[in-house]
């Protein structure tokens, strides 16, 4: 496989992602650790698949307990707070706000030994933040108290996961197989908190099912094996700015679907957020060239 080929791969993943503001929104009124457990039964079913038909059940074996348990703990804990703030605050702003993601694990790591925070991540950082002030604050709509914990929430997932991908650093590399493990360990810890602490409720409709089934193969799924594959193989630096795209690509999606209405404070909250990551990025990127 070429560089090209493998960076390619990755880049599926974040089409993939862009989606999955609209299949969550589409999954209603699932609650969601039971859309948890149902989307990564899927994905670890995918998982397996995959793990058959390229032979790594053995490789599995060698993979620490630790990794198992943190790579469990950040797809739990991301999709478990992603989901929980799309049923509690209108789902373009909540996404974006969950997109903070890309500039979060700039700033992160440049609080990492051998790494400095530059004046173009902080720029970054106050444009970004910027876009998430407009849609806490309602844009032309105005504030909106009860989105609130929605909002919290979907801030919490950005810090999770940017937590979760800087952290992963010091773990090695582990082989693109132990991601079914992940999913199939989160999918059994979603059913228990499920069946501990919700009521089960199924989709009414076969939308509902298709956004459910969507999930699980893509976004929830395939995405994560995809771009293990990119950032192991590809051009990691051409796959970390595309991912920037996300929030924009999620925002379109949404409005064309017709699930979010276009407004220009939307529109400006996207643009701010995906700026402010891409100036952090740059900003990595020249001091990267300087050192």
């Amino acid at each position: 496989m070429t560089r090209l080929h493998a960076t390619g791969i990755g880049f599926v993943a974040v089409l993939l992602w862009a989606l999955l503001a609209l299949f969550t929104v589409g999954s209603a009124p699932v609650p969601p650790f039971q859309l948890n457990a149902i989307c990564f039964a899927i994905g670890g079913g995918i998982g397996l698949i995959w793990t058959g038909m390229t032979g790594g059940f053995g490789v599995l074996r060698g993979v620490p307990f630790r990794v198992y348990a943190f790579g469990t703990a950040g797809l739990f804990g991301y999709h478990f707070l992603y989901f929980s703030a799309l049923r509690m605050a209108p789902a373009a702003e909540a996404g974006l706000i969950a997109y903070l993601w890309p500039l979060l694990i700039v700033l992160l790591s440049g609080l990492l030994p051998g790494e400095h925070l530059r004046k173009g991540h902080v720029i970054g950082a106050l444009i970004s933040f910027a876009g998430a002030a407009v849609i806490v604050l309602g844009g032309a709509s105005g504030f909106d108290a009860s989105a609130l914990p929605g909002f919290a929430l979907a801030a919490l997932c950005a810090l999770t996961w940017s937590g979760y991908s800087v952290l992963s650093r010091r773990l090695g590399s582990t082989p693109t197989a132990s991601v079914a493990v992940f999913c199939l360990a989160s999918a059994a810890l979603s059913t228990l908190a499920h069946l501990a602490l919700e009521d089960t409720i199924w989709p009414a409709t076969r939308l509902g099912w298709a956004a459910i089934l969507g999930l699980g193969l893509g976004p929830v799924g395939l995405a994560f094996y995809v771009w293990d594959v990119g950032v192991k193989r590809g051009d990691i630096q051409l796959l970390g700015v595309a991912s920037y795209g996300a929030p924009l690509l999620s925002t379109l999606a949404l409005i064309l679907a017709g699930v979010a209405a276009p407004s220009w404070s939307l529109l400006l909250a996207a643009g701010l957020i995906t700026g402010g990551a891409v100036l952090a990025a740059r900003a990595s990127a020249a001091a990267s060239t300087i050192g």
